[in-house]
């Protein structure tokens, strides 16, 4: 498997002439190693992370097959798997060279994701898996569940730590630039929540652009990254670099 675990890897910057919301960030090198491994004509899968958002999960979809083709990611199909298919999810898998993990609320998705057994089902998968934000985070194998909306980080019945898909042992925070100074229930999200809960834990944080590459037995990070572990933070990476984390 090759395994790429982006914070989002959207660039707003769209030419004026293409009809869609975004394309692919090609910062610290990500669309030349997608296209360096990348198998023409491969069929494509979207796992969702709101199985009933049916409407969000098309344009979704419409988007992200639009941006490959964009970029010269070619490619037989780009199917969607929600509730509406679930049945079909070993179906879908198996016959799919690319898979993408989407981005949404790391409970929700986790929950999906143990509903049709993806765990299981991605055992021994060989082709290219990406995360998007929740996707990413929901990829390890032990997942921290960072708390997100509002009462979730008080409510003692809240799991943060919950069983993932076992891809990587990595847990990712995305979005850093976009969330570092929020405050959720009162408390400050990464100081007073997220700090605390790093003791005895490391918790790789990510800004969009930036990702970590996971495959055979070598794992990177590219572009800025932090480094959480029992309640200190560290930037291990710069914008354009890279960090080798393990192999290579």
């Amino acid at each position: 498997m090759i395994l790429f675990l982006t914070s989002s890897p959207c660039d707003d910057n769209v030419p004026g002439d293409l009809p869609i919301p975004c394309i692919l960030d090609a910062r610290n090198g990500f669309v030349d190693a997608l296209k360096a491994r990348w198998r023409p004509g491969t069929r494509c899968l979207i796992v969702c992370a709101a199985p009933d958002a049916f409407a969000h999960n098309d344009e979704m979809r419409d988007t992200f097959a639009s941006a490959f083709a964009f970029h010269g990611l070619t490619y037989k199909k780009f199917d969607l798997l929600d509730a509406r298919n679930e049945r079909d999810a070993g179906k879908l898998i198996d016959r799919s060279g690319f898979i993408l993990l989407a981005g949404g609320h790391v409970p929700t998705e986790n929950a999906f994701f143990a509903r049709i057994g993806l765990r299981e089902k991605l055992a021994g998968y060989d082709g290219i898996v990406m995360g998007i934000s929740a996707g990413s985070m929901n990829a390890a194998d032990v997942v921290y569940a960072q708390p997100e909306e509002a009462g979730e980080s008080i409510d003692p019945e809240y799991e943060r730590f919950i069983p993932g898909l076992g891809l990587t042992k990595l847990n990712i925070l995305p979005h850093y630039q976009m969330v570092c100074n929020n405050m959720l229930d009162g408390r400050r999200l990464y100081e007073d929540i997220t700090f605390e809960d790093s003791i005895g834990h490391a918790f790789l944080v990510l800004v969009d652009g930036s990702y970590v590459l996971e495959e055979a037995d070598r794992c990177e990070v590219h572009g800025e990254a932090y480094l959480i572990f029992s309640g200190k933070m560290m930037r291990i990476c710069e914008e354009g670099g890279m960090l080798s984390l393990y192999g290579g």
